[in-house]
Formats: C-alpha cells, sequence, structure tokens
C-alpha cells in the first residue's frame, strides 16, 4: 500500500538557524510550512510572515452575540415576566449586570471558539496527528528546530525543497507520512467509544466530588476546620461583664426621644385622629412634586399602578392595590392619606422604615395631582373575589374603607 505524503521537513540546531530557514521558506512562496521549536523564538513571526490571526474576530463575535441574548433575557424577565423593584432601582438596572454580561461573553467566547476548533479543525474526537509520535516531533519537543513544508503547498517540489534545506545547513531531512486512521477518519462525535468515555469521565468525576465533600472532609487530618472548637460568645465572662440583660443592643430608655426627632405617636389604626392632627408642610410646587413621583414610582406603582388606577404590575402574585382617584380616597384629607403611607392598611405594609417624611408628604401631594387630572375608569374584570381581597364592596363606602384598614362607618350600624 503507498503512503501519502504529508510534509518534507528538516532539523536544526541553533535558533538563528530557524529563523533563517524560516525566512527563506517564506521568502520563497512557500504557504502551507509551519515551524516546531522547544521555546518560543523571537522574531519568528516576522521570519514566517505571519499575519495577525483572524480569530480574534470570531471570538468577539461569538462573546458579543451570547452577550446580547443575555441582556435580552435579563430585559424580559425584569419587565416583562417577574418585573420587580428592588431597593429602588429601576425594573431594568442594566450597571447591575454589567460583569454578568461581560463574564458571559469572556466565557463564551473563550470556550465556543476552543470547542469550535477542536470539532471542526481537529475533527474531534480524533485526537490523530501525522507529526504524532514522529522522530521530528521527538526532536523539535526536546532541543531542536524544525520546520516542514506540507505536500499540499501549491509550490510543493520535493527535489527542490531536499536542495533548499541542505542548502540551509539542516543536519537531518525527513519525510513525514499520514498514518491510516488520519486518512480513513470521519468527524463522528457519536461514536460508541466516544460515548462511552464520557459517561465513564463524568461518573469519575462526579464520584471524586462526592467523596471529597462527604467522606475525606470528615477524616483525619482534613476535618480540623468541622471539629475546631467554637466558644459560645454569649457564655463568656466578658459578655457577661457588658451585658447583664442578654442583649447585644440596648433598647432606648422608656420615654426618651432623639435629639432633632418627634416620633409619631399615631397607631395603625388611628387615621381619623391623624387626619384632625396632621396638616401637610410642603407646598406642591415642581420640586416637591417631582420628588413625590418618583417615590410614587418606586414604591406605589408596584400595586397601585403607575397613574394610581389600581392596575398592579404584580400579575396576580399579590392583591391589587385600590384605585387612588375614587372619591373615598379623594375625600381623604392630607393627614389621612400621609397615616396610611406612614402605618400601612389592612394588607398595605407601613413604609415609615422606607420612606423619610419628606418624601411621605410629596407623594400626598402627587396623588393629589393624580386625582385632580385622571378619571378613574372601572375595570372589566371587577369582580366580588377581587373586591374581597381588599374588603372592597363598590356600592359601600363602608367596605370601601376596610381597602385602607378602616373599621366600617359605625353610623350607618
Amino acid at each position: 500500500m503507498n503512503k501519502k505524503l504529508y510534509a518534507l521537513t528538516a532539523i536544526f540546531s541553533e535558533p538563528n538557524d530557524i529563523i533563517r530557514a524560516a525566512e527563506k521558506v517564506s521568502s520563497s512562496g512557500y504557504k502551507n510550512f509551519d515551524v516546531n521549536t522547544p521555546y518560543p523564538v523571537h522574531g519568528m513571526d516576522p521570519a514566517m510572515k505571519l499575519k495577525p490571526s483572524k480569530l480574534g474576530y470570531f471570538t468577539i463575535t461569538i462573546g458579543l452575540f451570547f452577550a446580547s441574548l443575555f441582556t435580552y433575557f435579563i430585559y424580559w424577565v425584569q419587565t416583562l415576566d417577574y418585573g420587580q423593584v428592588i431597593g429602588g432601582k429601576p425594573m431594568f438596572a442594566w450597571p447591575t449586570y454589567v460583569p454578568i454580561l461581560f463574564e458571559v461573553a469572556i466565557l463564551t467566547g473563550a470556550v465556543l471558539t476552543v470547542k469550535i476548533m477542536i470539532g471542526f479543525f481537529f475533527k474531534f474526537p480524533n485526537n490523530s496527528h501525522p507529526i504524532h509520535d514522529s522522530e521530528y516531533a521527538k526532536i523539535t519537543s526536546s532541543d531542536g528546530f524544525g520546520i516542514l513544508i506540507e505536500s499540499d503547498d501549491p509550490k510543493f517540489d520535493e527535489d527542490e525543497i531536499n536542495s533548499m534545506f541542505a542548502e540551509l545547513g539542516s543536519k537531518k531531512i525527513n519525510k513525514i507520512y499520514f498514518d491510516e486512521s488520519e486518512i480513513n477518519h470521519k468527524n463522528n462525535p457519536f461514536d460508541y467509544r466516544f460515548i462511552i468515555g464520557l459517561f465513564i469521565i463524568a461518573g469519575i468525576t462526579s464520584a471524586t466530588v462526592y467523596f471529597n465533600m462527604n467522606v475525606l472532609m470528615y477524616m483525619t487530618p482534613f476535618n480540623w476546620m468541622a471539629e475546631q472548637e467554637r466558644g459560645d460568645v454569649f457564655e463568656s465572662s466578658d459578655y457577661a461583664s457588658f451585658s447583664k440583660l442578654g442583649m447585644t443592643m440596648r433598647e432606648p430608655v422608656e420615654g426618651t426621644v432623639a435629639r432633632g426627632f418627634m416620633p409619631y405617636t399615631f397607631g395603625k389604626f388611628e387615621k381619623e385622629e391623624a387626619g384632625k392632627a396632621l396638616v401637610n408642610p410642603y407646598a406642591a410646587d415642581s420640586t416637591n412634586l417631582e420628588l413625590g413621583k418618583r417615590k410614587f414610582l418606586t414604591y406605589c406603582s408596584s400595586c397601585h399602578g403607575d397613574n394610581g388606577l389600581g392596575k398592579s404590575r404584580l400579575k396576580g402574585l399579590y392583591p391589587p392595590g385600590p384605585d387612588l382617584t375614587m372619591d373615598l380616597y379623594k375625600g381623604y384629607n392630607d393627614g389621612i392619606l400621609y397615616h396610611i403611607i406612614t402605618k400601612g392598611g389592612a394588607i398595605m405594609p407601613a413604609h415609615e422604615s422606607q420612606i423619610t417624611r419628606k418624601e411621605r408628604w410629596a407623594i400626598v401631594n402627587y396623588i393629589r395631582i393624580i386625582q385632580n387630572n385622571i378619571t378613574a375608569v372601572e375595570e372589566e374584570d371587577t369582580d366580588t373575589e377581587d373586591d374581597d381581597m381588599w374588603g372592597d364592596d363598590e356600592d359601600s363606602e363602608d367596605s370601601d374603607d376596610d381597602m385602607w384598614g378602616d373599621e366600617g362607618d359605625e353610623e350607618d350600624e
């Protein structure tokens, strides 16, 4: 059987010799050639007349594609599918995801580039190459410097190349042939031997991780962290002398008030008293209304809707807030609205720990703008089941009061 020639090779002893040989081969017009050295040789790229690799363009294209795809996925989750207000940030706070998107671009670009190279150029799972295990490979990976010209080069002429290598001072010229497996190989990633190998590798990896995490960590001397002594700080003498009451944080002394702070004395169900005692100290100017709008959209719009019409963005995950443009809530004075924002309602949570007093009054002013400029439109899907979630009954102002924690109108009783 005739062997198929892969390349002619030449071995040199010195780095300067291989540089001169690379310059000669490239200047002679050969294109399909390569140089193998035991360590990087400075000046080799210009000697071989190598152009900058275009591989980076493919890598950046892959990375940007998957980064863009992941950006859309984040946008879809945060705004369309399961929108949430987190820390008062916008639904799609893209600066938060810049580190993640950067890592996605790097990971996908690098990993997929390598996989494509292995799959298409190296014919994975085939791992054979004509120079593998050859005398040429053994010499150039040890202390020799080699150059080869492939037989598929347009200018390939065996006699001419042998003559050129001899003139350059090569100490050994050899031929390398394709092996039979390389010639007859077909790229088949579903080869049963390859699949079985993957399962064996996965099994060994899983067993090793399980052993390390569940057995090895509890064996001496690897169990030192799990078995180290841990003292109880609450039983130490230092702690006992510091806090005889058994508390690390002290409660304020009863009856005291922080300097410069006036406590809010009304309880959750004392909104009528709060309405009589509280007066909005802030004028509804443009600055105050802008503050109120910003805080309303952050803390209130998720349940009450951007326009206060009760069109919740929570898609049924939480009972929707009432329509703030209804006559009932238009009749509430500023003090009652401020109290409800501060202490909450029947289902609505208190916001005094999240929103400052100035911001709460600004929200009240903004609600007044909503009530004066928007006509409430009843939703077609309003039913008694939705009303009951808030204790609502459109025909009864007494039941409407229950939305915000009212106990009803005692006069009607």
